[in-house]
């Protein structure tokens, strides 16, 4: 699995714009959460790089790039959770799941068009 690295307010603005072209994953991730790299862990080796080539998959350091965070929250109106994925199309969420309701299932399935993701909680 490849990730591409979510640094900045502008990168995120960038994502934004990429997102009505194809999908967006945007994965957030604590490095102090023992939670996080288990689901982190479980994503990258289910991640088929075939089955999941009408997205693309950003990678968001929570800790290091908290500003980040809370901009993903507040831009996506989606609650802030980590570890959190989220996945955008056309600027909105249409998939957005934390802790160990993240699957990579659901992820193939909202990728390829098949079902939603977004549960109210």
């Amino acid at each position: 699995m490849q990730w591409n690295e979510l640094t900045t307010l502008e990168h995120l603005q960038k994502i934004s714009s990429e997102s009505t072209e194809q999908k967006i994953l945007i994965f957030k991730h604590s490095t102090s959460c023992s939670i996080s790299r288990a689901v982190l862990g479980r994503l990258e080796r289910s991640w088929n790089s075939e089955e999941m080539k009408a997205v693309k998959p950003y990678f968001l350091d929570l800790l290091r790039f908290r500003e980040i965070s809370n901009s993903v929250a507040e831009k996506f109106n989606v609650k802030h959770e980590s570890p959190q994925a989220i996945v955008i199309e056309n600027n909105k969420p249409v998939y957005a799941q934390s802790h160990f309701d993240i699957s990579y299932n659901e992820l193939k399935d909202v990728v390829g068009g098949n079902a939603s993701g977004q549960r109210d909680n």
